[in-house]
């Protein structure tokens, strides 16, 4: 590697990943994961990492510009990571209660997990009410296309793939492949 592509690393990644690091606010992380794209970690509870994941690809659209946001939001929050996991660039992952990824799964890039409606659904309460939220699964070598949102309660079963653009509304079984809004099954996997 040439001294340019040195310079370009630090002032354009390193320091991108370090100036997002400082700005996290959640204390209670365990786990190390590659960070090859800046990542913020924020809320109240607990965010956890296996082994071998890798947050960012650097030939991906987004990896100069953005940076994947992961919060749990309060202290009974949780997001559960398992082992070789790979989540590309801008993707947000945001728990009320909780989101478990399970092993081997890939998730492309600017992705939206949330277990919760973000705010009361209810039109006095919108401001100020509690939104609702259901945990979210997604189980071993799970495969999630580019753009894709997941919403709560869903559990995504072993194997299956979500295509691109995807939103998911409702659980989806092992080893098919859904696409769509919502997502609906378009294929078994054998």
């Amino acid at each position: 590697m040439g001294i340019l592509h040195k310079l370009k690393q630090f002032a354009f990644v390193k320091l991108r990943i370090l100036k997002y690091n400082s700005l996290s606010s959640c204390k209670q992380v365990s786990g190390q994961p590659k960070l090859y794209h800046p990542l913020l970690l924020n809320g109240k509870g607990k965010i956890s990492f296996g082994k071998n994941v890798q947050i960012g690809v650097v030939n991906s659209p987004n990896y100069y510009s953005h940076y994947s946001y992961f919060e749990a939001r309060n202290s009974e929050s949780e997001i559960v990571i398992g082992n070789n996991v790979s989540i590309n660039n801008h993707c947000s992952i945001e728990a009320l209660s909780k989101i478990t990824i399970q092993d081997d799964v890939l998730i492309g890039i600017n992705c939206s997990i949330l277990d919760n409606d973000g705010h009361s659904l209810e039109i006095d309460n919108r401001l100020s009410g509690t939104p609702k939220s259901a945990e979210i699964v997604i189980e071993k070598n799970v495969f999630i296309g580019d753009n894709v949102t997941i919403l709560k309660g869903v559990t995504i079963g072993e194997h299956s793939v979500v295509g691109n653009g995807s939103v998911v509304t409702k659980s989806v079984p092992s080893n098919v492949i859904v696409a769509g809004n919502p997502a609906q099954i378009i294929k078994e996997i054998k």
